[in-house]
C-alpha cells in the first residue's frame, strides 16, 4: 500500500498511553526492534509528552532522554540491514518527534532521516536544518510560510492538539483535499477522538477504533500514519491492498 507505517516510540515517562513503558534506553531500544520486526516502515521517536497539561522540557532535558537511545541505536542496529533479516536504520528511517531546533540537529548527527515538528513557530529553523543536512520534515498544516523546493515535507493536520471532536472530525473529512497540497501524516493514534467515538473509556482498548482511523486516512490519500499498534495496522492494510487487487 501506498501509505507507510510509522511506529511510535515515547521515551517518557508521563505518555497518556504508554507512558514509563520505553523510559530506559535499553527498553527503548527493543521498543524499535519489535516495531521494525511487526513491520513498521517508519520509526517516530518522542521525549516530551503532547499529552493535556504535560510540563514542556528544555531542549537539554529532551536531549538527554534521546541521546542514549539514539547512540545505541547507532551502535548497535547494523545500517543497512532489512526487515526480514538483519534490523537496520539504512532501510527503516529513524523520526525524531521535536519542536526545538538544537534537539533536531543533535539527532541528524547521530543518523535522525526526519524531523517531526508539532509547533510552527519553530519550523521555519528546521527547515533550515533539513535543507543543511538533506533530511526531512513534517510540519502542521497551519504553518504559513514557504517550505523550500529542496526539502521533502509532509503535512499533519494536527488531530487532537487544542482541537474538539468535531474539529478532529473535520480534519480526518479533509485527508482527500489536503492530500493535494502535499504528502500528509495522520497521528490519530490512542487520542482522543477516538474515544470519544468509540465509546471505550479504558486506555489501550480502542484498537478497532484506531484501525479505523488509520484505514481511512490511507484510503483517503494519506501518506503515514503515525500509530502505536503496527502489527495490527500492517495487516489492516494487506488486507485492503488484496481487496485492491494491488
Amino acid at each position: 500500500m501506498a501509505c507507510k507505517v510509522m511506529g511510535i516510540v515515547n521515551v517518557t515517562p508521563d505518555s497518556f498511553s504508554d507512558g514509563g513503558k520505553y523510559f530506559t534506553p535499553e527498553e527503548a531500544v527493543r521498543r524499535v526492534k519489535n516495531l521494525i520486526a511487526d513491520g513498521a516502515d517508519i520509526i517516530d521517536i518522542g521525549a516530551e509528552s503532547t499529552k493535556p497539561g504535560a510540563t514542556p522540557l528544555s531542549w537539554e532535558e529532551e536531549w538527554s532522554r534521546l541521546e542514549p537511545v539514539l547512540t545505541l541505536l547507532k551502535g548497535t542496529v547494523p545500517v543497512g540491514g532489512t526487515r526480514n533479516g538483519e534490523l537496520g536504520m539504512g532501510t527503516v528511517p529513524i523520526s525524531i518527534d521535536t519542536y526545538h531546533p538544537e534537539t533536531a540537529e543533535r539527532a541528524v548527527v547521530l543518523g535522525a532521516k526526519i524531523i517531526n515538528c508539532v509547533y510552527e513557530g519553530t519550523v521555519p529553523d528546521m527547515l533550515a536544518i533539513c535543507a543543511k543536512n538533506d533530511v526531512e520534515i513534517v510540519i502542521p498544516t497551519k504553518f504559513s510560510g514557504t517550505v523550500p523546493a529542496d526539502v521533502p515535507f509532509y503535512l499533519d493536520p494536527m488531530i487532537g492538539f487544542g482541537t474538539t471532536r468535531d474539529e478532529d472530525l473535520e480534519l480526518l473529512r479533509s485527508i482527500s483535499e489536503l492530500s493535494k497540497r502535499g504528502r500528509v501524516l495522520v497521528g490519530a493514534s490512542r487520542k482522543r477522538i477516538v474515544k470519544k467515538l468509540t465509546g471505550e473509556k479504558m486506555t489501550g482498548k480502542n484498537l478497532g477504533g484506531n484501525l479505523g482511523v488509520s484505514v481511512w486516512a490511507a484510503m483517503n490519500g494519506a501518506s503515514i500514519v503515525r500509530v502505536h499498534d503496527v502489527k495490527e495496522t500492517v495487516q489492516a492494510f494487506k488486507v485492503i491492498e488484496a481487496l485492491k487487487g494491488s
